[in-house]
């Protein structure tokens, strides 16, 4: 039976999820501790308050690799200039309620360990999901994209972080206007899969949001923008935007029902959903959830979808 949701779900939490290493501000000196070449990018700012220059694509970095240090003991962590550089405590929400998600239909405990398996759908050159899911449960994961050179810096995180070598592997996908063809196979069994889609429908329209965000960071305007958190072509944008690669995904998972346990992807932009909920209740889709998330004055939510029956996900073996 197809269960239609609601066109304006109600919040979930307006907040960073309660398990989130990062409710409070940043801790600049425990960090730096962690990760003295982070002390060159602090400063106190008008507010006495300690920070770092956010449209400094440098600082973020060093932030980052501060984070997953402390957080997640990461300890080698780069990422090759221009690529997605990801706000981490965003995609730790996401993953804690992917957890919460998983609890449910198994009498409310969080399914730990390798055996439970994500799939991360266009996993950049940053690695994120699987260091924050691997080191907060113990999943594994297979992360896919169509970048080579953004699955090889992939290699290089995994490699310097042994913890990873028997949780993480990669898998290109040739044929990029395919998600699931090729990636799928018939022995594989996920709990979930994962995706920070591309936003963007055009290279243009990816630029115009770029320069928005740097004039909002800098309170400046510019024409010439170097955004904090990167981004290639194929991370920023594809033919239909971001609600083009989630219909496609929507289409392609009809066709492995029994194989994942939850599709889930992010959804950026809320007049989205009405087509996508449509576009899910034409392939059957047996339950939809939508998960708002905020952080600070950014909000977003993730739409997730099963094609199992609620005895079926309860049978559902981890």
């Amino acid at each position: 039976m197809c269960i239609f949701a609601p066109m304006e779900p109600k919040p979930i939490k307006a907040n960073l999820h309660p398990r989130n290493a990062h409710q409070s501000s940043y801790d600049f000196a425990q960090l730096i501790a962690t990760l003295p070449e982070l002390k060159s990018f602090v400063f106190t700012n008008t507010y006495q308050t300690d920070t770092i220059d956010f449209s400094n694509p440098d600082a973020v970095k060093a932030l980052n690799k501060a984070l997953l240090v402390t957080f997640y003991g990461i300890e080698n962590w780069d990422i090759p200039a221009n690529y997605l550089c990801p706000p981490i405590p965003g995609r730790a929400d996401y993953i804690h309620y992917l957890a919460d998600l998983l609890a449910r239909t198994n009498d409310g405990n969080i399914p730990q360990g390798e055996t439970v398996q994500g799939l991360d759908v266009g996993i950049g050159s940053n690695c994120i999901y699987p260091i924050i899911g691997n080191s907060v449960y113990g999943w594994s994961f297979v992360g896919t994209d169509i970048d080579e050179k953004a699955l090889q810096n992939c290699k290089k995180i995994i490699a310097g972080n042994p913890k990873l070598m028997e949780s993480v592997s990669l898998q290109l996908q040739t044929e990029p206007r395919f998600i699931f063809k090729n990636i799928i196979t018939p022995e594989d069994r996920f709990a979930f899969t994962i995706c920070n889609p591309p936003f963007h429908a055009s290279q243009e329209e990816a630029t115009k949001s770029t320069i928005r965000k740097v004039n909002n960071l800098q309170n400046t305007k510019t024409k010439n923008p170097v955004l904090n958190f990167g981004g290639q072509n194929a991370e920023l944008w594809c033919d239909g935007g971001e609600i083009g690669f989630i219909t496609q995904m929507i289409y392609e998972s009809a066709k492995y029902p029994k194989q994942v346990l939850w599709f889930t992807t992010l959804v950026s932009k809320k007049d989205n959903l009405q087509s996508i909920y449509r576009t899910l209740n034409k392939v059957d889709a047996v339950k939809i959830e939508t998960i708002d998330m905020a952080q600070g004055q950014k909000t977003s939510r993730i739409v997730t979808w099963t094609f199992l029956s609620e005895s079926q996900q309860k049978e559902w073996q981890f």
